[in-house]
C-alpha cells in the first residue's frame, strides 16, 4: 500500500507541474476547440504509455545507462518543440468572424500533436524510468506494474482534460480569440524556450 502511496503522490505533483504538455493543451483548448483540448490530452496518455511499456521492457535502464541514446531522445524532442513553436509563432492576424467559419484541426491531428509532444520529452522519460526504478520493487507483480502505468496514464489524461475543459469554457475564450495571433506567438515561444532548453542540456554532455 505504502508503495502505491508513493506512485500516487510523485505521479499527481508530477503531473501537475508546467511545461510543454500543459502549455499545448492551453493552447490547443483556448485557440481551437475543448473536443482538440481533450484529443490533446489523450495523445499526451497515449504518449506516457509508451514510456511505460519501454521502462517495463527494460530499455528504460537502457536509457539511463546509455548518455547518447538519451541525448539523442533530448534533440528529437527538443526539434519537434521548436517546430511546433515556429509554426506558431509564425501565426497572422485572422478576421475573427472568418476564423470562425475555418475549417478546425483533425481528431487524429490533435491526438497525434499531444502523443508525439509527450513521447518526444524527455522528462517524462526520466520521470517514469526514475519512479519505476527507485519506488517500484523491481520483481513486483506485472499485473500491479501495469496497474501502475494504467494509473501515471489515466492522471495525466484526467489532469490534462481538466485544463482542456478550463480554458475552453466562458466568454473570455472569445475574447481572446480576437487576439488569437498574439497567443499563438506567446505559446510558439514557451515551446521554442522548452526545446531550446532542452537542446542546450544535450550539448552539456
Amino acid at each position: 500500500m505504502s508503495e502505491w502511496i508513493a506512485v500516487i503522490t510523485i505521479t499527481l505533483l508530477a503531473v501537475i507541474s508546467p511545461g510543454a504538455d500543459f502549455a499545448l493543451v492551453t493552447r490547443n483548448s483556448l485557440l481551437l476547440s475543448r473536443r482538440a483540448g481533450v484529443l490533446t490530452a489523450l495523445g499526451i496518455g497515449l504518449g506516457v504509455l509508451i514510456h511505460v511499456g519501454y521502462t517495463l521492457l527494460g530499455v528504460g535502464l537502457l536509457l539511463q545507462q546509455s548518455p547518447w541514446l538519451f541525448d539523442a531522445l533530448k534533440l528529437a524532442g527538443a526539434a519537434y518543440l521548436i517546430y511546433l513553436g515556429a509554426r506558431m509563432l509564425l501565426a497572422q492576424p485572422t478576421d475573427p468572424a472568418q476564423a470562425a467559419t475555418d475549417t478546425p484541426p483533425s481528431d487524429l491531428a490533435a491526438l497525434r500533436t499531444g502523443l508525439l509532444t509527450n513521447a518526444l520529452n524527455p522528462k517524462t522519460s526520466v520521470f517514469i524510468v526514475s519512479l519505476f526504478m527507485q519506488v517500484v520493487q523491481p520483481h513486483g507483480a506485472l499485473a500491479t506494474q501495469l496497474g501502475y502505468g494504467a494509473f501515471i496514464a489515466l492522471a495525466h489524461i484526467a489532469w490534462f482534460a481538466l485544463v482542456a475543459l478550463c480554458f475552453s469554457a466562458g466568454t473570455l475564450r472569445e475574447r481572446l480569440l480576437a487576439v488569437r495571433h498574439w497567443l499563438d506567438r506567446v505559446f510558439g515561444g514557451l515551446l521554442v524556450s522548452f526545446g531550446a532548453m532542452l537542446a542546450a542540456t544535450s550539448q552539456g554532455h
